[in-house]
């Protein structure tokens, strides 16, 4: 069965094809989940923040007691290397890790000099915004930096995004809105959020339980230098019932719309078309 798009990813000093076997039963992170990832994406010959996704793969395996063992500009080298292994025009999904290979003291923790490093690639065409997703509220809510490690792109918070958008799809919902342990909205399942009311554009402002997605920040760097208001702020779930519109940003998709929440059908607006507009000209004029 073909459960994987092409991939080839580098390990250990060279390339690999497909999927190999990378871990085994001792591996730290199979069975204690010391594990990190970063997103970025490769389209239409261009790769945009990469250094930024590169810089934080390298910060969220220091936060995990990991080490970064390969440098920015190492993870940008080869990532222009392996791109040559697909064929031109190819949509990638560019995807730096780390992980711990054995234990260090109490087990429970990983021996940082035993971090691996991976580099993978693999096909994923670019998401349309052409009919937009549904959203509901989250069934579980975000951790703290009290309870869980969100101050890094860690494997291990992912179990719970998984729990809340079974939960929304069993529900008949793409997605979900989901909450921080004050009952403010965090981000969507998968992505960060915003809404637009009035002209003015507001999203949760970042209180250490999402990542600040770093196609967040560029989307609210671009709308902010084209004159539009971007407000960071806490969001109640009714501010979004009450919205005129809602769209999200994300390494994966860059940004889509919201078009219904719960029973409430919503249009692509204004907004969403000029962020949109607006991250895809940098990605292809500016972006580094």
């Amino acid at each position: 069965m073909a459960w994987y798009s092409q991939t080839w990813s580098w390990f250990d000093g060279a390339w690999h094809e497909g999927n190999p076997g990378l871990v085994g039963p001792r591996s730290h992170a199979l069975w204690q989940a010391s594990s990190v990832f970063d997103g970025g994406r490769y389209f239409d010959g261009v790769a945009p923040d990469l250094a930024a996704h590169a810089a934080r793969v390298n910060r969220s395996a220091v936060a995990l007691g990991l080490k970064a063992t390969v440098t920015q500009d190492f993870i940008i080298e080869k990532t222009h290397e392996g791109v040559k292994k697909f064929a031109p025009g190819t949509a990638l999904y560019v995807k730096p890790m780390y992980w711990g290979e054995a234990d260090g003291p109490s087990t429970i923790m990983p021996d940082p000099d035993s971090t691996q490093f991976c580099l993978c690639l693999f096909e994923a065409p670019m998401p349309q915004p052409t009919n937009g997703f549904s959203v509901t509220q989250g069934a579980f809510r975000r951790p703290t930096m009290e309870t869980m490690p969100t101050d890094a792109k860690a494997g291990c918070l992912y179990p719970n995004n998984a729990r809340i958008l079974r939960a929304a799809k069993a529900a008949g919902f793409d997605n979900a809105l989901v909450l921080d342990m004050l009952g403010n909205v965090a981000e969507t399942a998968t992505s960060n959020i915003f809404l637009a009311k009035d002209g003015v554009v507001r999203t949760p402002a970042p209180n250490g339980t999402f990542l600040n997605g770093i196609t967040r920040q560029r989307v609210i760097g671009l709308l902010r230098q084209d004159g539009i208001p971007v407000e960071e702020m806490s969001l109640r779930y009714s501010d979004f019932e009450q919205a005129d519109e809602i769209f999200i940003s994300g390494n994966y998709s860059k940004c889509m719309p919201v078009t219904r929440i719960d029973n409430m059908t919503l249009q692509p607006g204004p907004m969403f078309r000029r962020a949109r507009e607006l991250y895809m000209d940098f990605a292809h004029t500016k972006a580094a």
